[in-house]
Parts: structure tokens; C-alpha cells; sequence
């Protein structure tokens, strides 16, 4: 199935792809790469998830914030792609950033929940290469932030 075909089975809603903040692109084209910029965790009603795994959250919520960052680079992703995500080649690799305690050690876990949706959404072509790193902040305190790279068709 093609990846609009994956988001209508699985009933998934994209968000609006959000507009930069700062002084930087949200998505960039580089020759057949398509780099997103970090997409922080936020959830269905547009509120910030904030926290610390090991502290304010568990794997699972963790994992959980994960998918909507993972859900957030797919609407950058089809906003790049004018809103045609068979433009997209394949995942190359995502990097996980883990707001999270001293003793907690399962980023990977973590960022598990953006890399299964990426790979459900996009099939074969969704699987890549990736980093989960813990960060003891993550701006405006969110819990999670994945940015990745795409290679277009």
C-alpha cells in the first residue's frame, strides 16, 4: 500500500505541519534529500508534552510522544512533497533526543514509538538508520524531539 493509503487504514490524522519558531527552515531539499528540522512532542490538541522520562514519564507515554513527533515529520514531510508523499523515496535515518534523567537508560525504547509509525506508514521504505540520545532538556521542556532525513524520489 502506498503511504496515504497506510495513514487512511490506520485512521491517522496528520497534524499541520507547524511553522519554524526560530531563526531556521522546518524542512530542507538538498539534491534527492529531504532533512527535517527536530519536531518536538505534541499532542492531538496542539499542547506541548513536557517532562522527564524516568521522572514524569514511563516507556510507554514515552514511546507514545515519540509517535506524535513521528506524526509531526510526516505533515512536514508532505508539505515539502505539496502534499504527495509518493515523492518520498525512503526513510534514511532518524535522530531521537530523549529529555530525560541521569539513570534512565532506555532512550531506545523510547524512540521505538517514531520509528515503528515511520516504518508502518512508509513500509519497506520506511525503515532507516537511527541515534537515541538522552538530553537532560529539550526545548520549552518537551519530553521528546526526532528530526530525520528522507531520500526523494
Amino acid at each position: 500500500m502506498t503511504a496515504e493509503q497506510n495513514l487512511k487504514e490506520l485512521n491517522i490524522e496528520l497534524p499541520k505541519a507547524a511553522d519554524p519558531v526560530g531563526s531556521y527552515v522546518a524542512t530542507k531539499i538538498c539534491g534527492k534529500q529531504l532533512f527535517v528540522s527536530g519536531q518536538i512532542s505534541i499532542d492531538k490538541n496542539g499542547n506541548l508534552i513536557k517532562g522527564k522520562l524516568g521522572k514524569d514519564f514511563n516507556i510507554e507515554e514515552g514511546y507514545e510522544a515519540a509517535k506524535r513527533c513521528a506524526l509531526s515529520i510526516i505533515s512536514q514531510v508532505n508539505k515539502a512533497c505539496e502534499n504527495d508523499l509518493s515523492k518520498v523515496k525512503g526513510c534514511i535515518k532518524l535522530t531521537g533526543f530523549v529529555n530525560s534523567t541521569n539513570d534512565f537508560t532506555d532512550q531506545p525504547k523510547v524512540i521505538n514509538g517514531a520509528s515503528d509509525l515511520i516504518s508502518k506508514i512508509f513500509e519497506q521504505n520506511g525503515i532507516h538508520t537511527r541515534a537515541a540520545v538522552s538530553t537532560n532538556s529539550l526545548p520549552l521542556g518537551v519530553v521528546v524531539e526526532v528530526d530525520a532525513i528522507f531520500e526523494l524520489n
